[in-house]
């Protein structure tokens, strides 16, 4: 119990020290990348959200923001969404099959039909590239 409480102390420090780094340089984007994830390993998934969202604004091309982005929308239960981002973490390069597949935070996503089209889909265009590329 006592570690559990030193750990959450440990996150609402780091949340508020981000926080204040924002409030100086809003658009810090290792700090914002902090955040996010901070956010959303203390249930703040809403904050966690926006700074996802403008994380994609300011790297429209990074495939990991995309994922971010997916995971946030699913721990939100906004699967339209989640799915839109998904695909476009896949198209700019996102490959980690196997995690998309194990990652609680996808879990909303795993449980629509179209997640095992779009991960088949993506693994056998793969596969015919490396085979006959």
């Amino acid at each position: 119990m006592e570690t559990r409480r030193r750990n959450n102390k440990t996150l609402e420090f780091e949340i508020g020290f981000f926080e204040g780094v924002l409030k100086n340089k809003p658009d810090y984007i290792e700090a914002m990348r902090a955040l996010a994830e901070l956010y959303t390993r203390t249930g703040k998934h809403s904050e966690g959200l926006k700074l996802d969202k403008r994380l994609s604004e300011l790297l429209p091309r990074d495939a990991t923001v995309y994922y971010n982005l997916a995971c946030s929308y699913s721990l939100l239960g906004d699967v339209d969404s989640s799915f839109e981002s998904i695909r476009k973490a896949i198209e700019l390069g996102y490959n980690d099959i196997s995690y998309m597949n194990n990652d609680p935070d996808l879990e909303n996503l795993r449980k629509d039909k179209k997640f095992e089209l779009l991960v088949s889909k993506k693994f056998s265009k793969d596969m015919f590239r490396s085979n006959n590329g």
